[in-house]
Order: C-alpha cells, then structure tokens, then sequence
C-alpha cells in the first residue's frame, strides 16, 4: 500500500514542477514582445527519498536566460536610443511553443499515474473489505 502512496506522492510532485514550469512559459509566451524583457526558466532537482517519502521533484529557482536581447532597429520606438535602436526581448517563440507543450504532455502523463495509482488503491480497499 505504500507503494501506491509512494507513487501518488511522486505523480503529484512532478505535476506540480510541471505547472511551474508551464506557468513560467505562458509568462515568456505573454511577452515575446516586451522590450528588455529576458526569458524565464525553472530547473528540476530530484528530491532525494527521506524516511517515508518516496521519490520526488521539485522546481528550482526561476532563472532568467542570459542569452544576449537582440538589437532592434525602430527610431519611432519610444524606447529607441539616439540612433534608433533598443533592445528587444530574447523569448524564441517556436521553443516556448515547445516547452509549453512538454510541460503539457508530462503534467497529462502525471496526473494519469496519479489517476491509475488512486484506482490501484481503491481496488485494493474493495479486495480487503471483502
């Protein structure tokens, strides 16, 4: 019976690291087209199993991407220096689009454990009451 537990608590830690992490790339998705704005990023630490729990993941600490804000040429921006350039935002569209459906697909792959370990559990609580 632990096992099942083990493995809901292992489900539900992953679909909460996964909403984190689709949350922060619906963030860089709403702004693509924020000047200056840098992309943001979570990292996962696998938790180590401590006395009853079982094995886990967490979210780390959001992270902003370090890669270079492309130079944008437009001297009837408001934000444009006296040659007419500012800088624009480093979010790539196509790998948020990505991510976001990682994100997606591995929160769907845990919440179906979750649901499988929960059936898992109640036939076993049917099993033992007869």
């Amino acid at each position: 019976m632990t096992d099942l537990i083990h493995s809901m608590a292992a489900s539900a830690s992953g679909m909460s690291a996964q909403s984190a992490r689709l949350r922060l790339s619906a963030e860089n998705l709403a702004n693509v087209d924020t000047p200056g704005y840098r992309r943001k990023f979570v990292e996962f630490h696998a938790l180590q199993p401590g006395g009853e729990g079982g094995p886990a993941v967490a979210a780390g600490r959001v992270r902003l991407s370090q890669k270079d804000l492309p130079e944008i040429h437009d001297p009837d921006h408001p934000l444009a220096d006296a040659q007419g350039n500012y800088e624009g935002s480093n979010v790539d569209l196509m790998i948020e689009i990505a991510d976001s459906r990682e994100a997606q697909r591995s929160y769907e792959a845990n919440l179906r454990l979750l649901d499988q370990a929960r059936q898992m559990t109640r036939g076993l609580i049917d099993l033992l009451r007869r």
